[in-house]
């Protein structure tokens, strides 16, 4: 697929493009937390896509690149996580993109650590980060890569758990666990969201 560019006067309408959502806190403070997952897979994305450096842009740190002829864009919005929409919000209305075109990668206490979903739709469940984004681009149309990283423990609060950090064997298992989405990612790309779920469930 081709990319044809239309500019207007408060946006840019780029065809074939899309948006991967790395979602996570920024700042050393975060790193290696649970809900910082998002962006651990990111930074494996970036790598293996051969993304290059935007800089900081709507309220994010931006990287693009071309695979397989498709345009891409991948944000870690600096928004913190309760306000990851507003960045969302901000690129995707510029450059007027679908929804069915962002691609969200966050963490979810609700399913077993190291579990992979892919899916087209859903809420946001207990994700304050997915919240935002629903409120803000006003669907939860929108394709989501959830990465597990529970169960939460039963005495734990919520806020404490999420923001707590990996054990080194969880590190290590979080390693390999990431380059098992490149190839599923390569195909949502490319515009096959049905082979990117076989590819991810089947590995």
């Amino acid at each position: 697929m081709y990319a044809y560019f239309l500019l207007l006067e408060t946006s840019t309408i780029i065809l074939g493009m899309n948006l991967i959502v790395c979602l996570g806190n920024p700042g050393k403070d975060y790193e290696n937390t649970r809900h910082n997952v998002g962006f651990m897979f990111g930074d494996v994305l970036v790598k293996a896509l051969s993304l290059n450096k935007v800089g900081n842009k709507f309220k994010s740190r931006m990287y693009s690149g071309l695979v397989e002829s498709e345009k891409v864009f991948l944000i870690y919005p600096n928004t913190f996580m309760n306000l990851s929409g507003e960045a969302v919000q901000l690129i995707a209305s510029f450059y007027q993109i679908p929804s069915q075109n962002c691609l969200v990668i966050y963490d979810d206490i609700d399913i077993e650590f190291g579990e992979l979903r892919l899916r087209e739709k859903g809420g946001a469940g207990t994700h304050n980060g997915m919240k935002s984004i629903i409120q803000l681009i006003k669907t939860q149309a929108f394709p989501r890569l959830r990465v597990g990283v529970g169960p939460r423990p039963e005495k734990w609060d919520l806020a404490d758990f999420v923001l707590s950090s990996f054990t080194t064997d969880e590190q290590k298992q979080l390693e390999s666990l990431s380059k098992k989405i490149i190839e599923p990612i390569q195909d949502w790309v490319k515009g096959d969201f049905n082979l990117a779920a076989r590819t991810l469930h089947s590995n």
